[in-house]
This record gives C-alpha cells, structure tokens and sequence, in this order.
C-alpha cells in the first residue's frame, strides 16, 4: 500500500510542479509533498511502526522519490529564474522613493513630555493617579463641604456604582491625598493628568482637557519657594526669561490662594494683542496647602507645610504653538496632530 502511495506522490508532484508559474508556486508544492508535513513526510514518520525488511523497502523507495523531488524541483526552479523578463524587473535607484507615513505626537503629548524633562531635572517625582474618582478623594478631602459653593464650580460627570458615589475627576489634586496616605514629607511631586468638567465647550472651554499639579511638602515651605520653582519651569519650557505675578484667590484646598500669572511669552511682557497689552497672561492657580488636607491624609495638623499649584496643559500648548481653539485638541482631525 505505501508503496502505491510512494507512486502516487512522486506522479502528483511531478504534474503539479509542470504548472507552476512562479518561484512562490513551486515553492509551496515542494511544501506540500516534501515539507515537514508533507505526504511523503508522512511516511517516512511511520517507518518506525514496520518490520525490519518493510522498513527498508519502504525507505529506500521513499528517499528515492525525495531525491527525484528535489532534483525536479531545482531544474523548475532554475528554469524560471531563466524566463525573468529582467526588462520589466530593473529598478531605477534614481526615481524618487515612495513616501513612508509615520506618525507625529500629538501636542499635548509634546507638552507633557516636556514639563516630566524640566520637572525631573529638578528632582521631581512623576506621579499618576485613578480618573474615575470617590467623592471622598475628589471633593471631601480637599476640604470641599457639601453645601460650599465651590462645589458647584466642578460639579461635573457622575458614574453610577452599586458601593459609593463616583465622579470622572474634575481636577489631578486628588492624587495630593492618595499620595500623601501612603508617604510622609518632604517630597515633591508632579501629577500630569486628564480630568473631565460639565462645561459648555467653546474656544477657550472644553469638557475633556488636561491639567498639570505639582506639590512640594515639607517643615519650612513657604510661598518664596513656589515663586522659585515656577519661574524656573516657565524659563526653562518657554526657552527665555519668565517672570511670575501672584493675585489673591480662592480654592477650598489652600490657604492663602492666588491665581498666578506669567510674562506673555509671546511680546515678553512689552503689551501685545495677546495678553491685552497688560505685560501678564494668566496661566493657573496656587497655594499653601489647607491644614484640613493633611488632616485628611494623616498627617498631624500644623506639622508640616507645602505649596500646590497647577494649570491646563492645554492652556499652555495653545500658548507656545499659537492654537486658537481648545477644541482642535480632543478633535481627531489629522490635519491638525501632523502639524507636529
């Protein structure tokens, strides 16, 4: 019976390879008859389940055909590399190459990268937190009371959850707290994020957008120091000398509070269109941290002090790669991400 078989295949392979047109074709009927799993493969795997003298018949006709196989197939192989119309296959290495699209980082992604450099080289630790927030860590800890009005300001997207209220954080200062539980001071910290707002989107608004969050802890911060470091940072991203103004504010989770604001970078504080000819572009908010935050953390009250600043990454791309709208960055528009 493998004998007949042995006949069949050496027949199959030597009518099928006849028909093949190409190198590829050739290839793959070699593949089929003499392959790893192929017919004639397949007997010889079983040589081992034969007596001694079938064995031998057997094998020797096998290896037979195996050897005509490939005697054949290299006289089919070499006969159509002789048929290659090498007129047709010439390449002209003068003609311009095809162009290889690659993609481009989006903006934010820029931004982002760029504040972890500066903030890193000044002995910064990057750290992340959960979006979808408790309202313990978005809200209560920072020292929001539920019938503060301040609460109403970032009122935003709620989750239902069958344990407890669940918010899209509406800020990246949760993480203060979750990181604060878990270490003591001194530290400083970055927290780069994505937070989510009920706003009525515009040129200037958007209901999904980035912040920034740094946070220093320590026995003797003070306001000099927040000043130090931020001006440091906007020199360093901006690539000139920025200079820093502080107004008097209000946020639940610091005590005093200020908004900040920067030399417009764009007339460097000469008055331009831009900045409305003040000198001064605002650019976020800051503070000492309240005592009521630590306590929520676990920190003994009036033990330790510290400042927290933060502001929209976004705010800060339209800025130094003059975008008009806000909403240009969560629009998917590749004409817009291939500009960078």
């Amino acid at each position: 019976m493998d004998k007949e078989k042995i006949a069949s295949i050496k027949s199959g392979f030597l009518e099928e390879y006849q028909n093949s047109r190409n190198e590829k074709s050739l290839y793959e009927v070699k593949v089929k008859y003499v392959g790893r799993n192929g017919e004639l493969t397949k007997i010889l795997k079983k040589l081992k389940n034969l007596s001694a003298e079938e064995r031998k018949q057997i094998g020797t006709l096998a290896n037979e055909a195996r050897r005509e196989i490939e005697k054949a197939y290299e006289a089919r192989k070499k006969e159509l590399g002789e048929r290659i119309d090498w007129e047709k296959e010439k390449i002209d290495v003068t003609l311009p190459g095809k162009k290889v699209e690659i993609g481009s980082l989006h903006p934010v992604t820029l931004v982002y990268r760029e504040i972890e450099r500066v903030f890193s080289s000044m002995g910064f630790e990057i750290v992340e937190g959960p979006e979808l927030e408790t309202d313990w860590y978005n809200f209560t800890s920072l020292n929001f009371p539920f019938d503060h009005p301040a609460r109403d300001m970032q009122d935003t997207f709620w989750v239902k959850s069958p344990k407890e209220k669940m918010v899209l954080r509406t800020h990246t200062s949760p993480v203060q707290v979750r990181y604060m539980e878990k270490r003591k001071p001194p530290f400083r910290i970055i927290v780069p994020g994505r937070v989510f707002r009920n706003e009525a989107t515009d040129a200037k608004h958007e209901h999904t957008l980035h912040q920034f969050e740094a946070l220093v802890v320590g026995d003797d911060v003070n306001v000099g120091n927040f000043k130090y470091i931020a001006k440091e940072f906007f020199s360093a991203f901006f690539g000139k000398k920025m200079d820093i103004r502080l107004r008097p504010s209000f946020f639940p989770f610091t005590e005093p509070s200020f908004e900040f604001d920067i030399t417009c970078a764009i007339c460097s504080g000469k008055g331009c269109t831009t900045c409305k000819n003040a000198g001064w572009l605002e650019i976020g908010g800051a503070g000492m941290v309240n005592q009521n935050v630590f306590v929520a953390a676990g920190y003994p009250r009036n033990k330790y002090q510290g400042f927290a600043w933060g502001f929209g990454i976004e705010r800060l791309a339209m800025m130094k790669y003059k975008i008009d709208d806000i909403r240009w960055f969560e629009s998917g528009d590749l004409r817009f991400i291939k500009q960078f």
